[in-house]
């Protein structure tokens, strides 16, 4: 049966969207170096569902709601700029502390700690939902059923869910660990760096769909 949906569309530019290196994805590829793989899927698999969230919340038709309310994007923009902020001084402070610090965290956070991260990452970053919005508007004709719609939505969890657990397995492998190991402190005051550029970048940008 034929759709009335551009799947293919959709996936390429959600594809291109998620891989492009952005906070969710250099915190799973920090999450991933220092605490290992089990974290590191954990932490992607949370900002898979944060994704997903987005997602849903964009084909119910709330991404117009949040485009046209002010207040609402404000409050998530300072959200996401002030966690991205609180992740930049915990890199930074592993950055100053040195090989002390080493140990403990290749052990931390737990993969419950690790999913809960992730999804506190993407569930406070607006960009997502407007992303959305903008996706389905091209990609969904006004004709799309709601089972098209729900296969749209399930067919980028997927591959939203795939792409970052591929991140979190290249990430921990042993060598690269390693490489992590021997420069963890230049890693961390790179991604303190990144973190703290990302956002500023969040209260800077101009939001719209």
């Amino acid at each position: 049966m034929a759709l009335s949906i551009n799947l293919p569309l959709i996936l390429t530019a959600a594809f291109v969207a998620s891989a492009s290196p952005g906070p969710a994805t250099l915190a799973i590829a920090d999450t991933s170096m220092r605490a290992g793989r089990r974290t590191g899927i954990a932490l992607a698999l949370g900002v898979s569902t944060g994704s997903l969230a987005w997602s849903v919340a964009a084909a119910l038709g709330l991404a117009a709601v949040m485009a046209s309310s002010a207040w609402a994007l404000a409050v998530l923009r300072y959200l996401g700029a002030a966690y991205l902020l609180v992740l930049a001084l915990k890199s930074a402070r592993s950055a100053i502390a040195g090989p002390a610090m080493t140990n403990s965290t290749r052990l931390a956070p737990s993969p419950a700690r690790a999913y809960l991260k992730g999804l506190a990452l993407h569930l406070t970053n607006p960009k997502p939902i407007l992303f959305f919005g903008s996706l389905y508007t091209l990609g969904v004709s006004p004709a799309t059923s709601h089972r098209e719609l729900a296969i749209v939505i399930a067919a980028i969890a997927v591959q939203n869910s795939a792409l970052f657990s591929v991140y979190a397995w290249l990430f921990s492998n042993n060598k690269v660990a390693g490489c992590y190991l021997r420069l963890r402190r230049w890693f961390d005051a790179t991604f303190a760096v990144i973190f703290a550029g990302a956002s500023v970048k969040v209260l800077t940008s101009r939001l719209s769909v």
